[in-house]
């Protein structure tokens, strides 16, 4: 049984090591020898796998000029020497046509070996991500990622990153390494089990499509903060435990998804839990009389997944009402001064038309909670609202619509709600012909998914001719309509559709047609430029679009942008003089150690 003591001993020895004998080096007087090329081999377990061709060309060059300035470290296997550390060196020797090579002969446990080269490839600059994923993962069996991170010079949460990384399965590493990848990207596939990335690699395809990887990720993880269940409840599911403290956490795995972000990435478990939630609603309608409304409208209920909803709940013995069966009362919210100017920031009001905004706010309020408060007094009761995918649920006071046994009375029930044997001749007709319109709707809904796909099977992209008008009018609705939001639409696009109360969606578009020009085309572009931009690990340097819209914005706002560069490029000058200076002391460490 391991004690603390002889842990701590270990711990001890292992820093020891480091320090005396650069990660398992025995302290021995230096001797440089000139070997023969050909008595020595690359080590097979070497964690390095890639050397840059023109980098090593360019080394082999220089040493071809200047010859070796720093001499490889071996040691003896036999008859060869196995290299430890300084492998590209050994490569660019054999470029440069040299016949023997200066080396460090040194004896090492076997044991040592692998742990020296990889900390020496990871104090690199030019790691390739994967491959340091893979060695950093090597070192988390013998050392704890803080440790390593004091180690590297790391920071915890870029070490628990790069682990999570070398979970990635070799399909989805070829496009990190080929760049075609980020590094953040494959982290979030890397969230997954390898059954699950390889399913997620299949279903993209040959061709990398980041777009549908992000689609994919999104599809399978699920934000803690929204859900229907307390996330620290041990005993909802117990063999899953707490989500908060859940390895499938995304927060317990470093700041994948944002600064303390919770994100579920274990489906099956979220959805057990989500469903036993769900349950439980039920169990508390029944023990506490609430009634539970599934949020679900008459004219939605014969959709094939809102009736899975409503006979669950009817197996379970409860009364079915859905929306249009009921009056509901929310219980209001105090309005603040600061919530209503987050809620008009956009707008030009001033500080009298705020208060005005808040005064209005105030009277609604209290109209409100008066109305609240009396619900009980005028029927109403305890009842329980539901989504019915995400079950998210809220408490309020309900009162059902009571129907009229006399069928020449007024019904209280909407028309809508009401069953046809309930209705009246002239109500029937009104039924049937809005029967028919949904039926029509129904139709066109799929008369337009068949054209889309007739038109996605021809060659249409490929089409050589210039944008038509009716295309770029198309392209620019489907940018107002899918991308503007309500603030930027006043704000920036007032009056493009004109007044649309009087006109059908056909007309609203010929009335666009009409009035298109060229500059609102230009404007809709220019505002997407601003939306697209990548954000995160991707700046103006590693990312098409991103590079893109700094190179187009130079041409409006070149001194601005030369400002901005110029104070970002103070700091890092005077940040890497600081990582020279330190530097210098650690190699002058090193050459004391080696003394």
């Amino acid at each position: 049984m391991t004690t603390k003591a002889s842990t701590t001993k270990k711990r001890s020895r292992a820093k020891s090591i480091v320090k005396k004998e650069v990660n398992g080096m025995e302290a021995s007087a230096l001797q440089i020898q000139n070997l023969a090329i050909g008595k020595i081999k690359p080590d097979p377990e070497q964690p390095r796998k890639t050397f840059s061709e023109d980098a090593l060309q360019q080394l082999a060059e220089s040493i071809d000029k200047h010859g070796v300035l720093q001499p490889i470290t071996v040691r003896q296997l036999n008859e060869h020497y196995v290299i430890v550390m300084g492998e590209r060196r050994y490569r660019a020797s054999m470029l440069a046509g040299k016949n023997t090579i200066p080396c460090i002969v040194r004896t090492y446990k076997n044991s040592d070996v692998l742990e020296v080269q990889i900390i020496e490839n990871l104090q690199r600059q030019d790691v390739e991500p994967t491959e340091e994923a893979e060695a950093i993962a090597y070192l988390r069996e013998k050392y704890a990622p803080t440790e390593i991170a004091k180690r590297l010079g790391r920071t915890d949460n870029f070490i628990r990153q790069r682990l999570k990384l070398a979970g990635l399965i070799e399909g989805f590493k070829h496009f990190v390494r080929n760049g075609e990848m980020t590094i953040s990207l494959g982290v979030g596939v890397a969230l997954f089990v390898p059954e699950e990335q390889q399913m997620m690699l299949e279903t993209m395809g040959k061709d990398f499509n980041a777009h549908q990887i992000n689609r994919m990720i999104k599809d399978q993880t699920y934000d803690l903060e929204k859900v229907s269940f307390d996330v620290t409840d041990k005993k909802l599911v117990p063999k899953a435990g707490s989500c908060v403290e859940c390895p499938f956490n995304a927060a317990n795995q470093g700041n994948l998804f944002g600064d303390g972000k919770m994100v579920c990435t274990k489906s099956s478990c979220y959805e057990s839990k989500k469903n036993k939630s769900f349950l439980n609603l039920i169990e508390k309608s029944k023990k506490e009389n609430v009634l539970l409304i599934p949020e679900i409208r008459k004219y939605w209920a014969d959709d094939e997944r809102n009736q899975l909803f409503i006979s669950q709940l009817e197996k379970n013995d409860l009364k079915v009402y859905l929306l249009d069966d009921v009056e509901i009362i929310e219980k209001p919210i105090q309005p603040t001064l600061e919530a209503v100017k987050e809620e008009y920031q956009n707008y030009d009001y001033n500080e009298d038309e705020l208060k005005e905004e808040f005064d209005e706010a105030t009277k609604t309020y209290n109209e409100e909670l008066e109305k609240y408060n009396s619900a009980t007094a005028n029927g109403f009761r305890n009842g329980i609202v539901f989504h019915p995918e995400s079950y998210l649920h809220k408490e309020v006071l309900v009162k059902v619509i009571e129907k009229s046994e006399d069928a020449n009375e007024v019904h209280s029930v909407p028309l809508s709600n009401r069953k046809m044997d309930d209705c009246t001749p002239d109500e029937q007709i009104i039924k049937i012909n809005e029967r028919e319109i949904r039926k029509k709707q129904i139709e066109n809904n799929r008369q337009f998914e068949e054209v889309v796909g007739m038109i996605r099977e021809t060659t249409y992209i490929e089409t050589k001719k210039t944008l038509s008008v009716d295309e770029m009018v198309a392209f620019s609705i489907s940018l107002y309509e899918n991308n503007v939001d309500y603030f930027s639409q006043q704000k920036y696009f007032t009056g493009l559709l004109g007044d649309t109360s009087k006109l059908s969606k056909v007309e609203i578009v010929e009335n666009f047609k009409k009035k298109f020009k060229k500059e609102i085309f230009h404007k809709l572009i220019r505002y997407m430029l601003t939306k697209q931009v990548h954000f995160g690990e991707s700046n103006h340097v590693n990312n098409l679009t991103n590079i893109s819209f700094y190179n187009a914005m130079q041409g409006y706002y070149k001194t601005k942008i030369a400002g901005i560069e110029k104070e970002y490029a103070e700091k890092r000058d005077k940040r890497e003089e600081r990582l020279k200076e330190r530097i210098i002391v650690l190699e002058k460490q090193i050459q004391e150690w080696n003394d």
